[in-house]
């Protein structure tokens, strides 16, 4: 009885020994995996569902055309795709990248929220509060990042298929345009929760805002940087309105960490008189 009570009493700030950390990490790592497992077996059940979702967009901008009357009005010059799938195990293993991805897409409200849990009793009992915040904040961005690599790839597919010689089809494997798309999916939504993080390591202690203002330049050109990478097309454009979006969340993060900070300061300050 005194050894269950001894195991469960915790530090108010927060300290414990390292066994307690692993075997936290370990519980927390084993919940977000469960999530991760339980929501793609049952996007396993609408896959095919999921996959005409990721390329509708793609064929309505640059798919070749299905019917004799829209096949009378194609130009000689004209370039499009046609999307295929080859060999007998690529369905099988189709089916299983599209429904890990939306595993890990739509559970990310449950890792999110372990991540933070892990974190947040080191924090201060006063700001353990932002738990809910984070996980609040973390899902809408890190969804709408996907949303917003879906809403792009039309353009660049129009980009990239502009490359293919004139009267050429081109001949689009389906686990190529599904790699492309899952990885501009995960890419831009976890490029959104670049200022999430810098808000974490702001309220941990690690990061002030002041430091933060005085690297701008750096985190500009370092975010317009791993724009062009992670873009790809070659278009400006697309590049741009990935960065943008980046540049606005970093500087709100920077707003936020000296509001903070100044919080803290103020907090902090003793008081006269």
């Amino acid at each position: 009885m005194l050894r269950s009570a001894r195991t469960t009493k915790r530090d108010p700030e927060g300290r414990m020994p390292l066994a307690e950390h692993l075997r936290e990490l370990r519980e927390r790592l084993a919940k977000a995996v469960l999530a991760i497992l339980f929501v793609t077996v049952a996007a396993a059940f609408s896959y095919k569902e999921i996959i005409d979702f990721f390329t509708r967009p793609v064929l309505d901008s640059v798919g070749c055309p299905t019917t004799f009357a829209d096949l009378a009005k194609r130009t000689s010059d004209t370039t499009c795709a046609r999307i295929t799938i080859n060999g007998l195990l690529a369905p099988f293993t189709l089916a299983l990248k599209v429904s890990l991805t939306a595993g890990v897409v739509l559970a990310s409200p449950v890792w999110l929220y372990q991540l933070w849990a892990f974190v947040a009793p080191g924090l201060h009992e006063r700001e353990r509060k932002y738990a809910y915040a984070f996980v609040g904040a973390g899902v809408p961005l890190f969804l709408g990042g996907a949303f917003f690599a879906y809403r792009v790839l039309p353009r660049t597919a129009r980009v990239l298929i502009g490359f293919t010689p004139h009267g050429v089809d081109n001949l689009l494997p389906l686990d190529d345009l599904l790699d492309l798309v899952t990885r501009m999916v995960v890419v831009f939504g976890l490029s959104f929760e670049m200022p999430l993080l810098l808000v974490m390591l702001n309220l941990t202690g690690v990061l002030s805002g002041r430091r933060m203002l005085g690297r701008w330049r750096g985190m500009v050109v370092g975010i317009t940087v791993f724009s062009a990478v992670v873009t790809p097309s070659t278009d400006p454009l697309t590049m741009l309105a990935l960065a943008a979006p980046i540049w606005a969340l970093y500087f709100a993060a920077v707003v936020f960490s000296l509001l903070g900070d100044r919080r803290k300061a103020g907090r902090a300050a003793p008081v006269t008189g």
